[in-house]
């Protein structure tokens, strides 16, 4: 390699599809193992199944897919029982119901937005009403006076529609509307305007006779809420009394942060544009606000935050020093009412929280709302009084890291049928479970109604609220199945028992499972199941071409090593003898580290990095071994184990990905001089961090759209894990490849989308500039015009995965001279297969 600034501008590589005389030949095509054949992607796997949902009787499952062959999703339906699924019309698609929305009380109509407009779809008919068709748009629709009427948003104000017909069609109720400001008089000019209202009667009477006016005219128009220039109205919810309207407000910082600019240089027009992009962490943030409007007295309140206590600057000082990560000592539960005797607003709140819209018990009697701190170290969950705006903690939860939590509706709770207790999802004993809480009670406490060191993944209550339907990870956490549980609690019972994924989507009569199911070497494809435990499931759809069900896939072995640490690390294993192929006299071998978020890439299921499960089985077959590494902060393996990167990415995450090259020196008799190491968005982070931290590990590295500052990454994610930047400096660092590189030795191979609007392709741009200064040499850079941080385009896949494949060929066996030894990188490995 040289130092030059590489870029992919060469000849496309294109791939010949199937002719029509393959296509329709008895015999499928081969499958080849290439690089242009697997970098088909979807178009040689399969588009998945999605958005399963049931016909309001429970007689028909609707889908979207976009079967072997077509050019564009289409909605199907298949029967209960079952059979091939028949593709719909445009005309039909537009009368089955649509992903999402609300059910009415007896499950048989559907409301829904739709592009903008407000529908209904009767379940059982499939007819199709249409509510509202404006210019305009029309939002978050909700069921109001007992499924008589709808309510829904526009324009920033709550509006109400009947559906059977009675009363008014449409009727506004609200008019939120910014602060008008009175012109400010001097001293003089008040001066004046009194005496002269107390010395000429006909001033005062002019004075009074237009207050009446204002006030009758304002009986007749619905109430003001009054916002500034800098909020506006994001969501509206009616009270079930219709006393009380809640408005969700959002408000920009007064100092408007700075968007970034991605620059687009290949156009229709061209020349090069401007894509806007987001702000950087650290930067200025919007408020979440929840205020209550009166509808009767025209009153309104701000829900009240002075349960958030202020930020201890002694606290705030010593972000900088480590935090143990313990499970049960570092999520605290606490329960506390607000101490406040004068309750002060909540955008006055000391600190600042994000109030979520509430959640209302189908009596009215009782209000729960959910409330975060913007560093989201802290929730709470309270009660609200709209008369008031008081509020009482219900509960909090804290973590020294940062919360995750998961729930239902926009307050993160759901009312039980008794119109008392709530039921959420916490992570606060250390790994995700459903809890339930009597809200009516004082100092009640959260019942947790499952337990282990297992995940709960998701979750919902039955029609009757009795039970759950559970979908977790209880018995791996590479598998996902679904179990029902007692709202009391007690023992659950397994439904699915297909090994892998299993996604199910309940009937509204709950007698049949709609599920997505997936498996190691087998796509998601939809299957119909009676929902009785260990039932017999039947597949629906068959969703990759003939051509790729043509070659035998690898099933990797999923198995356990050990971390640095001593804890358990998960990982799936490809080699050539499970291939039928011998290995490289060279004993290469490659690790992959999967992106973040909150994913994971060891799993008994199909994987969302398909392409890249294809390319490990191109490796195998040219005799190499691969390892896929579910390192620290991978999803599934609980709350510990997701904050082990707090204040330190490419700390105990590579650590484990160190070990994996342990692991396949110690175990799989792999030349530890000859391993390499890739991955893209937060795997092409750790990637640079192996090449530039661990230089003696890895002879050859592959970052694809890496993050190489993580001060010029997004807000949300990054200020949960290393805080913000101005604060924290230490924290982004020592967690920054471009801080290290000098430490690279190995060959480096940096790929990057150029129109990339997540990380940024000035992420790699500033990386290669400071690669210059420091005058390495070992290095490329390419850069792909077109592409967005996940690519598109078949030609660009295929170029990124040549020059990948070249760099492993050349570094890692035909004629490279290997690396130094990486024993000295950590104690021996030691595995088992899980």
């Amino acid at each position: 390699m040289t130092a030059a600034f590489a870029s992919a501008l060469l000849i496309p590589l294109v791939f010949v599809a199937p002719s029509a005389a393959q296509s329709s030949a008895a015999k499928p095509p081969k499958m080849e193992l290439t690089v242009d054949s697997i970098m088909r992607g979807p178009l040689l796997v399969g588009y998945p199944p999605s958005s399963l949902r049931w016909s309001g009787d429970s007689q028909r499952l609707y889908f979207d897919w976009r079967k072997p062959g077509e050019e564009e999703s289409s909605t199907y339906v298949v029967g209960r029982g079952g059979g091939a699924p028949r593709k719909l019309s445009e005309v039909d698609a537009k009368k089955a119901p649509a992903a999402g929305g609300r059910w009415d009380t007896a499950r048989r109509r559907l409301l829904v937005g739709d592009g903008g407009d407000i529908v209904i779809f009767d379940g059982a008919t499939g007819m199709r009403r249409q509510l509202t068709r404006t210019t305009g748009s029309e939002g978050n629709p909700r069921w109001a006076r007992n499924d008589t009427h709808v309510t829904y948003v526009s324009g920033g104000n709550l509006f109400i529609m009947a559906v059977d017909g009675s009363g008014p069609l449409v009727a506004q109720l609200t008019d939120v509307s910014q602060r008008r400001s009175e012109p400010r008089l001097s001293d003089s000019q008040k001066f004046i305007k009194d005496e002269e209202q107390k010395l000429i009667a006909y001033t005062k009477q002019q004075a009074d006779q237009k207050k009446k006016q204002e006030e009758k005219a304002r009986k007749d128009k619905p109430p003001v809420f009054e916002i500034s220039a800098q909020q506006s109205a994001v969501d509206l919810m009616l009270s079930p009394d219709e006393t009380h309207v809640f408005i969700v407000v959002s408000e920009r910082p007064a100092a408007g942060a700075k968007s970034t600019i991605v620059p687009n240089y290949v156009t229709d027009s061209g020349y090069v544009e401007d894509i806007p992009a987001r702000t950087n962490v650290g930067d200025t943030q919007d408020r979440r606000l929840l205020a209550v409007l009166n509808l009767q007295t025209g009153k309104s309140v701000w829900a009240d935050g002075s349960f958030a206590p202020p930020v201890d600057e002694t606290d705030a000082a010593n972000a900088a020093a480590p935090v143990p990560v313990a499970g049960k000592e570092a999520v605290k539960d606490t329960m506390k009412e607000s101490a406040a005797e004068t309750p002060r607003p909540g955008r006055k709140a000391d600190r600042d929280i994000r109030w979520s819209m509430h959640a209302v018990s189908d009596d009215g009697k009782l209000v729960v709302a959910g409330a975060r701190s913007a560093d989201n170290k802290d929730r709470w969950f309270v009660t609200l009084d709209p008369v008031t705006g008081k509020t009482r903690v219900i509960d909090t939860l804290h973590d020294e890291a940062w919360v995750r939590e998961a729930g239902s509706g926009g307050s993160g709770v759901e009312f039980l049928a008794d119109n008392r207790r709530v039921w959420f999802l916490s992570e606060r004993d250390g790994w995700m479970h459903v809890y339930t809480l009597d809200v009516s009670a004082d100092n009640a406490k959260p019942k947790q109604i499952t337990a282990g060191k297992w995940e709960v993944t998701a979750a919902e209550v039955a029609r009757d609220r009795k039970k759950f339907y559970v979908t977790s990870t209880e018995n791996h956490p590479g598998e996902r199945h679904l179990y029902t549980v007692s709202t009391e609690g007690g023992a659950r019972t397994r439904v699915t028992k297909m090994t892998g994924s299993n996604e199910a989507t309940v009937s509204p009569d709950e007698s049949v499972l709609g599920i997505v199911h997936s498996y190691s070497t087998r796509p998601p494809e939809v299957f119909l199941m009676a929902n009785q435990p260990g039932a017999e499931a039947q597949r629906v759809t068959t969703t990759p071409t003939d051509e790729w069900r043509t070659f035998n896939w690898i099933d990797p072995k999923v198995i356990t090593y050990k971390a640095r640490d001593g804890v358990d690390v998960y990982a799936r294993v490809f080699t050539p003898e499970m291939i039928g192929a011998r290995r490289d006299p060279t004993r290469p071998a490659v690790v992959f580290v999967h992106g973040a978020g909150y994913l994971q890439n060891a799993p008994k299921y199909w994987s969302t990095y398909f392409r890249e499960y294809m390319f490990h089985n191109l490796l195998a077959q040219r005799g190499y071994v691969v390892l896929d590494v579910d390192y620290r902060a991978s999803s599934g393996y609980g709350r510990d184990w997701r904050t082990a990167i707090y204040r330190h990415m490419g700390g105990k995450d590579l650590e484990d990905v160190v070990a994996g090259a342990t692991y396949l020196a110690a175990k799989e008799n792999v030349d530890p001089r000859r391993i390499g190491v890739y991955g893209g968005s937060y795997g092409g982070f750790i990637t640079l961090m192996a090449m530039f931290t661990t230089p003696d590990v890895f002879a050859a590295g592959a970052a694809l759209r890496p993050v190489t500052d993580w001060a010029h990454y997004n807000h949300g994610y990054t200020s949960n894990i290393l805080n913000i930047p101005q604060k924290d400096a230490e924290a982004y660092r020592k967690s920054s490849p471009i801080y290290f590189a000098g430490g690279l030795k190995g060959a480096l191979l940096i790929l990057h989308g150029m129109v990339d609007t997540n990380v940024h392709f000035q992420d790699s741009v500033r990386l290669a500039q400071r690669l210059i200064e420091l005058r390495k040499e070992n290095w490329e850079l390419a850069a792909y015009p077109v592409e967005n941080h996940g690519f598109t385009e078949a030609t660009s896949w295929a170029d990124e995965y040549k020059r990948i494949l070249k760099l492993f060929e050349q570094n890692l066996r035909i004629g490279s001279s290997g690396h130094r030894s990486i024993g000295s990188s950590g104690p021996p490995a030691s595995g088992s297969s899980r």
